[in-house]
Order: structure tokens, then C-alpha cells, then sequence
């Protein structure tokens, strides 16, 4: 087996720079809204070890279409068989909204155009998109041909395009040509090749061709792509009569940031996929790019606020998976373990509720750079428990998950709890086992006290003074307890007092209710201290706001007998 070579390495070399001191795309930022056209159909379709069926195809284009896609390439109909059925169901089923341009891929080759030709008769939109390789390494290697050559073949396919036109009568066409490979092809000689198409074409101003630069293969930074884009829409003649498309590759990473450096560099049109499902490590992701214009505040003209819809879709029909950790889809992405980070999170969420939840403040919440809910996500995603998770995080699930609003000085003593277990189990926790053990630790523990019932009546003469009468277990033996104070809490204690147990003092006391009308509980929160200086909390819910005071009395107590 070959093995890495030791340094310096001669098998590899750098791929140099673009003679460019002008350029101005790095003080530049994104403004504008590109063009999108999604690929998923024919570029990602292609890569997948058991390509779409036609059923599958029809899924997944009705799913592009919801989104906001109004250029989708549908496939290579002179290809295969099912490319051009696919073709054909969606025109002849009506099954294209009108707003919609339909996009072929076809070689610049006789046969193939006049096929895919075929494919297009009655669409109402469509493009023809329409390519040949260009780089010195397919010339060399592919063809065995000349500059001239290989120039001569895209000139002859748009001539052979141009003829055919009145074969697509009522069909809106417009030309994209692709110089494959323009990662790799000469700057200069790409030019020439397009200007070249573009003569043979005689596009306008208001009927542009569509010039698509292909990073077919990801070769250098992104900065070198975007250079090589710049140069390129600097020395065109005709500017204003051409699209400049991108389509980028993930070969090096960095598929994004070469769109979005390309973008800066003057491209006003974007090819790519859902998630970058494509060839080798895929294509451009539209999901990332479109969602990183939102979250500046450009809206991208794609909805994507039913994520897990998309998600789902793509998943079923393409048989691939949407990784954990990819950016805005995956079930990760607004997750937080850590425990600083989720209580910075804790804390962002309750100060934007607190100044006012609304779509028009603008949106600062650490560690998250876009409202999950946007994308149809739900805030209780946010937060989850692991061993490495923190006080707030807990308090945090059992707030939005429950309607526990835990006082914060109880937060260590419950963060402690679930990290225990957590770490014990080795691995997450669910909302469902965060209450669970809640329950169990703080409302189920009824040794070495235990309350049966309590009855509280007002004494005569005093405004705020009651009596206690309960009834307990205590140390295992039923008891029959009574004690007087200003409440029922401060009652109940005294009764204990009466009965001897006199070591503890209430140190804390907190109430709210949970949910409303006739299903409203009322939740308590007690902390004690022994004389020994142990403190506790404990909790109490119920119906009565002074039962449930009584049982986090109980709870404390149980808890502090630990």
C-alpha cells in the first residue's frame, strides 16, 4: 500500500494565481439575490448508487417547486429512458406551473440535442443547457484535440440549437452553455469559447445566455475561483447580454465559500442541490447558501421554513441521509450540550421573551445564529442533556418541555441529578427521563415522611394565624400531628416542631402555576436547612396551591434525610 509522501511532496503542486491587482470582490458583500437553479434531478441524481425512478423524480420536483425553484434541470433525457419519460410526464401531465422553466443537459453533440429536443416539445419554459470540456487536461486526455477543435465543437452545438428552435414552437428557450471544467481550463481560452458561443447565439440585453463556470472539480481556495470569476465578467464584451452562472463542487470543502467569494466576484446565478447531494463529495449546497443570505437579512426567494419536511422528502427519495451536523438540516445544528453554552442560550431566550418575542426585533441569541422556529424547528430542540450539560440546561428542558420555572438557586442540585444519571447511562437523556427523574427524586420520595392529608382552619381572632391538623408517616409510623402559625407552611412546620422534629429551618419559598383554565396545577418550591447546615429543595404539585406548598415541604425534608 502507498503511503502519504514525506515532505516535500512532488506529486502535487499549487495551482498558482489570477493576474488580478483590480479586483474588488473582497470589499464587497451580498446584496443582491442570484438565480437559482436546482440541480437535484440530473447532477445529483447521477451520483447516487440507485438512481431515481420516475416516481421519485416527480416527489422531489414537486418538492423543489414549493420551495421557491423556478429553474430546475430535470434531467438528460438523451441519456437513458427514464430521463426522457420523466421529461414527459411533467409536460404532458401539466404538472410545470407556468412561472417555471424546465432545464436540460446535453452534450454538444448531434444526436443528443436533437433528443433532447424531443423531450421539450409543448413545455412552455425551457432551457437548454448545453456543454463541452475545455481544460488542457481533457483536451490532452478525453479528446486528443485542439484549442480550435474543442472550441469548433461548442460553436456547432449552439448553431445546431439555433436551427432547431422552430421545432419548440410556443416553447419560451433560452441557451446555457458550460465550458466543463472551468476550474481547470486557461481564464483566457474560456473566454475565448464563450464569446465565441455568444456570437454564434446573438443573445440581447432582454434575452441573455446563460454563461454557467463550472468548478467540475474543486481545485484551489476559494479566493482563486473567485478571481477567476471577476476576470472573467471583467473582460467579457458583452456583459450585459450574459448570466453568470455558477456551479461548484465540494472536492476541497469548500463549495460554499467559492459561491459565495463568487457571487462577490459579479455571478448572478447559482446551480447546486438540496444538503450538496452530487458527484464525488457532492455539489454546491442551496440550503446553506440560501439560509446564510436570510440569517443577513437578504430573504432568498426559497422557503425553507418546513425543514423537516424538505428533509424528509429528499431522505425518501434519494435514499441519502442528512448528516447530524449539516448546516441548518440536520438535528444537531441547534442543539447545545455544553453547559456554559446552554445556559448563555437560557438566558438569551428569557431576556427576548422578557423585552418581547417578535419578528421585528432583531434576533440575538448566543450560539445561535437564526431562530430555529423559522425553519420550523421548536425551541425544546435546543437544549439537550448529556453528561457535559449544565444546571441551566436541565432547567431550561423542564421549563419549555413542562412549565417548571425552577427557582435558580435549585438548578445546581437538578443539573447534578440529570448529569449523574446521564453519565452512569453514557449517553442522552430525553425530555420524557429529564421529568421522569424529576419525578422520582422530588415528588415520588416519601421516606422518611409522608403526607396523608391536612385539614387547616382559621383561629378565631386572628386575620392570618391557622391551625394544622395532619396526618403523616413518619420514620414508618402514622401520626396524627397539629401546630399553628401565620399559614398553612408555617403550621405544618410548627406541627412537626410539637412532635419533636425541630432540626430545620424554611429558608426559601416559590410558587407559580401551571397552565390554565380548569387544568391549572399549582407548582411549589421549598428549600430547607438543617442545624448541621444541609439545604435542600423539594417540590410540590397540585391542584390546591396549599397542598402543593406542603408536599415541596415534605419533599425538602425527605431530601435532606438523604
Amino acid at each position: 500500500m502507498e503511503l502519504m509522501q514525506k515532505s516535500p511532496t512532488t506529486k502535487y503542486k499549487p495551482w498558482g494565481t489570477i493576474d488580478l491587482p483590480n479586483r474588488t470582490w473582497p470589499g464587497k458583500t451580498i446584496d443582491r439575490v442570484p438565480h437559482w437553479c436546482s440541480v437535484d434531478l440530473r447532477d445529483g441524481n447521477q451520483a447516487l448508487p440507485i438512481p431515481m425512478g420516475v416516481k421519485e423524480k416527480l416527489e422531489l420536483f414537486k418538492l423543489l417547486v414549493q420551495i421557491g425553484f423556478k429553474e430546475i434541470e430535470v434531467g438528460f433525457p438523451s441519456a437513458a429512458q427514464t430521463e426522457f419519460d420523466f421529461a414527459r410526464k411533467l409536460i404532458e401531465d401539466n404538472l410545470v406551473p407556468d412561472d417555471v422553466a424546465l432545464q436540460v443537459l446535453t452534450q454538444a453533440r448531434e444526436h443528443l440535442i436533437k433528443r433532447s429536443f424531443e423531450s421539450l416539445r409543448g413545455a412552455k419554459k425551457a432551457i437548454v443547457h448545453v456543454y463541452n470540456s475545455t481544460s488542457p487536461l481533457q483536451r490532452r486526455v478525453t479528446f486528443g484535440m485542439s484549442k480550435e477543435q474543442i472550441k469548433r465543437i461548442a460553436v456547432d452545438g449552439v448553431k445546431l440549437i439555433r436551427k432547431l428552435l422552430p421545432e419548440l414552437e410556443g416553447t419560451e428557450v433560452r441557451l446555457e452553455y458550460s465550458p466543463e471544467s472551468f476550474s481547470d481550463t486557461e481564464v483566457d481560452y474560456a473566454l475565448e469559447v464563450c464569446e465565441a458561443v455568444m456570437e454564434a447565439w446573438e443573445p440581447t440585453e432582454k434575452k441573455p445566455i446563460i454563461l454557467n463556470l463550472p468548478a467540475t472539480v474543486e481545485l484551489f481556495t476559494p479566493n482563486v475561483h473567485a478571481d477567476q470569476i471577476e476576470w472573467f465578467c471583467q473582460n467579457l464584451k458583452e456583459r450585459d447580454k450574459a448570466i453568470i452562472s455558477l456551479h461548484t463542487h465540494n472536492d476541497r470543502g469548500t463549495g460554499t465559500a467559492a459561491t459565495e467569494l463568487g457571487l462577490l466576484a459579479g455571478a448572478n446565478r447559482v446551480e447546486g442541490t438540496l444538503f450538496g447531494n452530487g458527484e464525488r463529495t457532492g455539489n454546491l449546497d442551496i440550503v446553506t447558501v440560501a439560509l446564510n443570505m436570510y440569517s443577513q437579512g437578504l430573504h432568498p426567494g426559497l422557503d425553507f421554513s418546513n425543514m423537516e419536511n424538505i428533509r424528509d422528502t429528499y431522505e425518501r427519495t434519494t435514499g441519502m441521509t442528512v448528516h447530524d451536523r449539516h448546516p441548518y438540516g440536520g438535528d444537531l445544528v441547534f442543539t447545545a450540550f455544553s453547559g456554559s453554552h446552554q445556559d448563555a442560550i437560557k438566558k438569551g431566550m428569557d431576556l427576548r421573551e422578557k423585552e418581547g418575542d417578535s419578528d421585528q426585533d432583531h434576533w440575538q441569541v448566543p450560539y445561535l445564529s437564526i431562530d430555529p422556529r423559522d425553519l420550523g424547528r421548536s425551541y425544546e430542540a435546543i437544549i439537550r442533556i448529556n453528561s457535559q450539560s449544565g444546571k441551566g440546561g436541565v432547567a431550561y428542558v423542564l421549563s419549555r418541555e413542562f412549565g417548571l420555572e425552577l427557582p435558580k438557586p435549585m438548578h445546581p442540585e437538578v443539573g447534578l441529578l440529570m448529569n449523574d444519571k446521564a453519565d452512569s447511562e453514557s449517553r442522552e437523556l430525553a425530555a420524557d427521563e429529564i421529568y421522569a427523574t424529576f419525578k422520582a427524586e422530588f415528588l415520588e420520595k416519601h421516606s422518611p415522611l409522608q403526607l396523608l392529608g391536612c385539614q387547616t382552619t382559621k383561629i378565631k381572632g386572628s386575620e392570618e394565624n391557622v391551625s394544622c391538623l395532619a396526618s403523616v408517616v413518619l420514620n414508618g409510623e402514622s401520626k396524627s400531628i397539629e401546630g399553628q402559625g401565620n399559614g398553612p407552611i408555617n403550621a405544618f412546620v410548627h406541627a412537626l416542631e410539637n412532635h419533636g422534629v425541630k432540626d430545620f429551618k424554611l429558608t426559601d419559598y416559590r410558587q407559580h402555576s401551571i397552565g390554565g383554565g380548569s387544568a391549572t396545577e399549582s407548582a411549589a418550591f421549598v428549600q430547607l436547612q438543617t442545624k448541621s447546615g444541609k439545604t435542600a429543595y423539594g417540590c410540590g404539585i397540585d391542584s390546591s396551591i396549599e397542598k402543593s406548598g406542603l408536599l415541596a415541604l415534605v419533599s425538602a425534608f425527605n431530601r435532606t434525610r438523604r
